[in-house]
Formats: C-alpha cells, sequence, structure tokens
C-alpha cells in the first residue's frame, strides 16, 4: 500500500514541477521566476524525502535540510540582487 502512495506522490510532485518550470521560463516579472524557483527547491526537497523513505535510508533527510538550508539562502540572495543590484554591501 505504501508502494501506491509514494507512486502517487512522486506522479505530483514530479508534475509540480514541470509546472513551476514552466513559470520559471513564462514568468511575467522576476518575482514570479524567484518564487518559482522557490517553489522548486521545495519540490525537489519533497521529492529527495519521499525517495528516502522509499529507500529506507536516513541519510536522504540530511541531504534534504542541506539543500533546504541553501535554497533559503539563495533566494535570499537573488532577491536582494534583483532589489538592490548587489548582494554584499
Amino acid at each position: 500500500m505504501i508502494e501506491i502512495a509514494l507512486t502517487f506522490a512522486f506522479a505530483c510532485f514530479g508534475i509540480a514541477l514541470l509546472l513551476t518550470l514552466y513559470r520559471v521560463v513564462t514568468g511575467p516579472t522576476s518575482a514570479d521566476r524567484i518564487l518559482a524557483l522557490d517553489t522548486m527547491v521545495i519540490n525537489v526537497i519533497a521529492l529527495i524525502i519521499l525517495y528516502g523513505v522509499y529507500q529506507g535510508v536516513a541519510v536522504y533527510f540530511e541531504a534534504a535540510m542541506l539543500i533546504a538550508m541553501v535554497g533559503f539562502v539563495s533566494t535570499v540572495a537573488y532577491c536582494r540582487f534583483i532589489l538592490r543590484g548587489d548582494i554584499i554591501e
């Protein structure tokens, strides 16, 4: 039963990744593109955690935490670059 739920979740998050990729490419503003990239990071984190549950290995959860931290920092840096034109003051 868990295999069916994991397969469904993989499909849902895969479709979500494709839709957010479409928003990154065709976003009308740069804010939409930044938000779509942040959403893609969240979807990738979900896929990594699902794969960890599927494999039964705990190291994927640690990898998901690292990707979450890098995704947050990169989103903040990209927003600061868009707003101010410079990341480091």
